[in-house]
């Protein structure tokens, strides 16, 4: 079994909804011989220095998961894409203790699966992203703003993308606008949206 790492420790007792299943997925990464890291304020567990999987808690669900996932075999189809917009990620959704108990011998073959393609090389094909139309809302601020619109521009790809969906996600006008207000700061220090 490999090396626990502390802060994974602090993670798990401080996790107040799902405890137990993060506890048995860590178990399962470290069994297969994966090296624990924390980062993104989750546990990481990466394989010859490369991050292969991600343990994951929400309000309605607990994940493990797959950095490289659309590179695995999944012949029982448990595993999924985080969102209609993942090229690569696939992760495998648990809302219980024994959902995550059910699959124990499914997550070990997905991970060794995992590690396999990690030290082969393999890559994942990615297909060129959907193109989104940029919120007036947002545009607006960006052509009134000179110095926003430097930010913004200087942002990674990923990150001005991930402004403009979750911008443009919302029905109304108006909660189009507070987003747009609410995100300027981040944009001007160069920040992403979850950063």
């Amino acid at each position: 079994m490999s090396k626990k790492n502390p802060k994974v420790d602090a993670f798990i007792k401080s996790e107040k909804v799902w405890p137990n299943e993060a506890k048995l997925m860590r178990e399962v990464c470290l069994e297969c011989g994966l090296d624990e890291d924390f980062k993104w304020r989750f546990p990481c567990y990466t394989n010859n220095g490369k991050n292969l999987i991600m343990i994951q808690t929400f309000k309605n669900m607990c994940a493990l998961m797959f950095f490289n996932g659309v590179l695995l075999k999944d012949p029982k189809k448990l595993l999924k894409a985080p969102g209609d917009n993942s090229q690569v990620v696939r992760r495998l959704e648990f809302k219980s203790q024994s959902d995550v108990i059910k699959v124990k011998s499914a997550m070990k073959a997905l991970i060794k699966e995992s590690m396999k393609a990690n030290e082969s090389g393999a890559k994942a094909p990615k297909s060129a992203p959907k193109s989104l139309t940029m919120p007036a809302e947002l545009q607006a601020q960006l052509n009134k703003n000179k110095k926003l619109k430097a930010a913004f521009e200087k942002l990674t790809p990923g990150r001005q993308r991930l402004y403009t969906m979750h911008i443009a996600s919302a029905k109304q006008e108006a909660t189009r606008i507070a987003r747009v207000e609410n995100c300027i700061p981040k944009i001007m220090k160069g920040l992403g949206l979850n950063d």
